[in-house]
């Protein structure tokens, strides 16, 4: 009864246009997202918004108190690369043996729990789905239907006959739906543009080369034309809508930032030039390693999976050696993990990644706050603790920057001002 009171005196208080409630966290130590740490601060919150940061004895007497003693508090997560509708390794066919409707009640429960452990907004990047699952939790969470993290993103990926959103290893007689959008050439690139912006994507995907996880394709080989890939951006531009790029090899790298897409998803076999050019053109990597490690760790024998398992043993090595230049040469890298249903914890392991290629763990953590915030062009409103931006909010019980594992035992959450988590 008290939640539902605190509501109901929520909505009457907006409804009447008179001053929310101020809340003040307190905490021992502030990594803001900036770059900056602040000892001992009161973040006061009215509201969805954070509108002060000031010295505890600076706090307003009449604000609700909340003292999380010595955590260290940051800016919500963004992962870049989720795929929140996958709850099988066999992904490629999960889609024909559960309906649209039961993975999308999967998917918000994976979202709730990806929440939970810190991760206040995500993009989706295609989710195995033939319809729209994902855009639907999003419309329902942003109704205040149910409780979730931020969503954008694409709800599918665009793909080429025989590529890899395409379903590769069923004979030509059966009329199997894949979960991937089948384009052939710039109009029908055009018109799946079309089809996904309409139907609620924020983002359009597309599989410019073949990928790990499916069967029949070579994520070495450009699978969309320069054409196909210009008609893709631009139609994608005209409604101020951004492209991430799903490149593997080396040369669908280039021919997608040379048409202008805002990110490279994976970039497994990148080299020099392609970052060089990535940086030209201010282009973003999303590498998602933590698919790796799960791959690796939790799911070494999988049947569905091997062509992914043994690629990604055979290409870290060389992935790597170019992350550690790309962070020497300043290349923009944001943080995305791949997502495919995994604890959810397990996304954190992608900061430590970060910090064994080279980066500080101010950087590792500015990879999934700020740097995430930009790509995403939603700057104004997520990625730091600033005055102004959405009260989305973490705190772990020691100190990251000292330790970066501590972000795979996140305590306390909040979003949008309002609390999901708070462990002592």
């Amino acid at each position: 009864m008290k939640k539902v009171y605190l509501i109901l005196t929520a909505a009457l208080l907006t409804t009447f246009g008179l001053s929310a409630q101020k809340t003040v966290l307190l905490c021992k130590k502030l990594i803001d997202g900036t770059g900056k740490v602040i000892d001992n601060p009161a973040i006061i919150i009215e509201g969805k918004k954070i509108i002060g940061i000031v010295k505890k004895s600076e706090v307003p007497k009449e604000a609700t108190i909340i003292d999380l003693g010595e955590y260290t508090v940051l800016p919500g997560f963004i992962d870049a690369h989720v795929h929140t509708n996958y709850n099988s390794d066999d992904y490629q066919v999960a889609h024909i043996r559960q309906s649209s409707a039961a993975k999308t009640l999967t998917a918000l429960k994976q979202l709730q729990d990806l929440l939970a452990e810190g991760w206040t907004t995500v993009r989706i990047a295609g989710d195995a789905d033939v319809e729209y699952g994902s855009m639907e939790i999003k419309k329902a969470i942003n109704k205040g239907l149910f409780v979730g993290p931020h969503i954008h993103g694409a709800a599918h990926y665009l793909s080429v006959t025989g590529g890899g959103g395409d379903i590769n290893f069923m004979s030509h007689e059966q009329k199997i739906i894949p979960d991937g959008l089948i384009v052939n050439g710039p109009e029908e690139v055009r018109k799946a543009v079309r089809d996904e912006i309409k139907f609620g994507s924020d983002w359009i995907k597309i599989l410019v080369t073949g990928a790990f996880m499916t069967v029949g394709d070579n994520p070495q080989n450009v699978h969309f034309s320069p054409e196909e890939l210009k008609m893709a951006v631009e139609e994608a531009a005209r409604r101020e809508v951004p492209v991430m790029a799903h490149a593997h090899a080396t040369e669908g790298i280039k021919q997608a930032v040379k048409a202008g897409v805002r990110s490279i998803e994976h970039g497994s076999y990148m080299d020099e030039e392609a970052i060089d050019l990535m940086i030209q053109h201010g282009t973003y990597l999303i590498p998602t390693l933590t698919i790796d490690l799960y791959f690796k760790e939790k799911i070494a024998d999988s049947k569905a999976l091997s062509k992914a398992i043994e690629l990604a043993k055979d290409s870290r090595a060389e992935l790597y050696a170019m992350l550690r230049l790309g962070i020497k040469k300043g290349l923009k890298i944001g943080l995305g993990t791949d997502y495919i249903g995994w604890t959810p914890n397990f996304s954190a392991r992608e900061f430590g990644e970060y910090v064994s290629l080279g980066m500080t763990p101010m950087q590792a953590i500015q990879a999934g706050t700020k740097v995430n915030a930009e790509l995403l062009q939603k700057d104004k409103e997520i990625g730091t603790i600033e005055i102004g931006k959405l009260a989305d909010i973490i705190a772990v019980k020691g100190d990251p920057l000292k330790d970066i594992t501590e972000l795979q035992k996140v305590k306390f959450v909040m979003i949008n001002g309002t609390i999901v988590k708070n462990q002592k």
